[in-house]
């Protein structure tokens, strides 16, 4: 297979798993182009190799820079922007998973927390059970944050660095 075919493949692939994700399917696949390429990449560069308009482009070029996923940088003697990916695979992981708590976990535990200080009235059978349910969630979803604070911290742990080189 060619590198070129490859990197298509890539690119697909990794706009399907991010569409299945809840991330845009442009937005994953632009951010695969910039993995799977050496060099810094214009708009233009961009919308020529996955055949994407110029406002989805910039639209989720942006995006990516908001996740921190992606770099924009200049050239000299250049007017255009290009744009980079952030290599590193645990440094891309730490930075959605951070990204995704902010945006997902956030406001859930912010409507959990109002929901628990609201006095709610009606069956009291009712109203003790919809209470149990918010308190649940509440606690579940901080075990989520707890995790995803954990996995970050992973790879900076010696113990677990030292056990993936034995497993590898």
């Amino acid at each position: 297979m060619k590198l070129e075919e490859a990197q298509m493949e890539f690119i697909q692939t990794w706009g399907s798993i991010g569409s299945a994700w809840g991330i845009p399917r442009s937005m994953a696949q632009i951010h695969a182009l910039l993995l799977s390429s050496p060099e810094p990449m214009s708009t233009e560069d961009v919308m020529e190799k996955i055949k994407l308009s110029r406002g989805n482009v910039n639209i989720n070029l942006r995006e990516l820079i908001n996740w921190n996923l992606i770099a924009k940088m200049n050239k000299l003697g250049e007017r255009k922007e290009f744009f980079q990916a952030k290599y590193g695979i645990w440094d891309m992981a730490k930075n959605i998973v951070e990204e995704r708590k902010r945006r997902e976990l956030g406001p859930v535990l912010d409507m959990l927390s109002k929901m628990k200080e609201t006095k709610i009235e009606g069956n009291k059978e009712e109203v003790a059970h919809f209470n149990q349910l918010i308190k649940d969630l509440e606690a579940f979803t901080n075990q989520l944050v707890k995790l995803s604070d954990m996995v970050n911290k992973l790879n900076e742990n010696v113990f677990f660095k030292r056990m993936m080189k034995l497993m590898g």
